[in-house]
């Protein structure tokens, strides 16, 4: 069996975080220099005029609570494996954003967060990742659920409940069927394994993330001086959401999405729609791009456990 020298896997592995790095700095810079929809006169003029340092300061704020509170989530959820510190879950959920950001649907990240772990812990960590995102696509259904009852779509509503019947019907009466192995009854089974504190825990950060999420974009269409009431906001807010998230899409692209499923909504609303781009824009910078960068430290700092 031919063994690689350690010098040779090193460079290897110092390529292949470069290229990671590149790639996402790339796409970045791609999305918003080739957007022909941003009009950055016009929104550097309204930024100048509108938002003060306190203003983009607090809305700043947002992103970094949006943060935290994953970090916080991903603390917690490992912490049936092992306890690791605040630190250790930022470097590993900033790291992983980074490596998923070219990936569709993020499927990079799962890799990356198993790769801080032993090869003998992959399947738990991806299962963990799966129950961390998980919760927070759930909650995006069921607000944009919700959402959609207030402004009015009754009948997509009624589809999406029976949708959920259907499949809740199917999961009871075919749990026990196994498909390559794996049943939904043993995936309940496993969730269950999991101490109820910390299932608690994940649901508390998960609603207060989404809070913190769904206000700053709020506060950035008052801030762009969009005076609609409160409830059609956030309705409307929730609805992008859960259908932009129904979506398959890459994270650097996650932007143009959301950004496309925005104009839908709050063009009925009578919301301009190079304003609705530039806030799907500013939201993807501050809570994607600004990670990312953060991130691409760690990636670059990342060091392979070679057993």
């Amino acid at each position: 069996m031919i063994t690689i020298p350690h010098k040779a896997k090193q460079f290897v592995v110092f390529l292949i975080k470069l290229l990671i790095v590149t790639a996402a700095f790339y796409f970045i810079y791609d999305q918003l220099a080739e957007n022909s929809k941003l009009e950055w006169n016009k929104f550097q003029n309204l930024v100048l005029h509108k938002m003060s340092v306190l203003s983009m300061l607090f809305l700043f704020s947002f992103s970094v609570a949006n943060r935290y509170l994953e970090i916080l989530k991903w603390q917690n959820l490992v912490s049936f494996i092992k306890p690791i510190s605040v630190g250790e879950s930022t470097k590993q959920v900033l790291g992983a954003l980074t490596a998923g950001i070219f990936t569709p649907n993020n499927l990079g990240e799962y890799a990356g967060k198993a790769l801080y772990f032993d090869k003998k812990k992959t399947k738990k960590i991806i299962f963990l990742n799966l129950i961390c995102n998980g919760i927070q696509m759930i909650l995006s259904i069921v607000f944009g659920t919700i959402g959609l009852y207030v402004l009015g779509y009754t009948f997509y509503v009624l589809g999406i409940i029976g949708i959920v019947i259907v499949f809740l019907g199917v999961s009871f009466l075919s749990k026990s069927i196994k498909i390559k192995g794996y049943s939904i009854e043993k995936i309940f089974a496993k969730i269950n394994e999991i101490p109820k504190t910390i299932h608690r825990k994940n649901i508390v950060l998960a609603v207060c993330r989404y809070l913190v999420f769904s206000h700053q974009y709020y506060f950035l269409f008052l801030a762009f001086d969009v005076d609609l009431p409160y409830l059609t906001m956030m309705a409307s807010i929730a609805a992008v959401y859960f259908l932009a998230s129904s979506l398959p899409s890459f994270q650097f692209l996650d932007f143009a999405v959301k950004g496309s499923v925005a104009i839908f909504f709050f063009g009925k609303l009578g919301v301009n729609e190079w304003i609705v781009i530039f806030i799907s824009t500013l939201m993807w910078f501050l809570n994607v791009v600004l990670p990312v960068v953060i991130g691409s430290y760690f990636v670059l700092k990342f060091k392979p456990k070679w057993n």
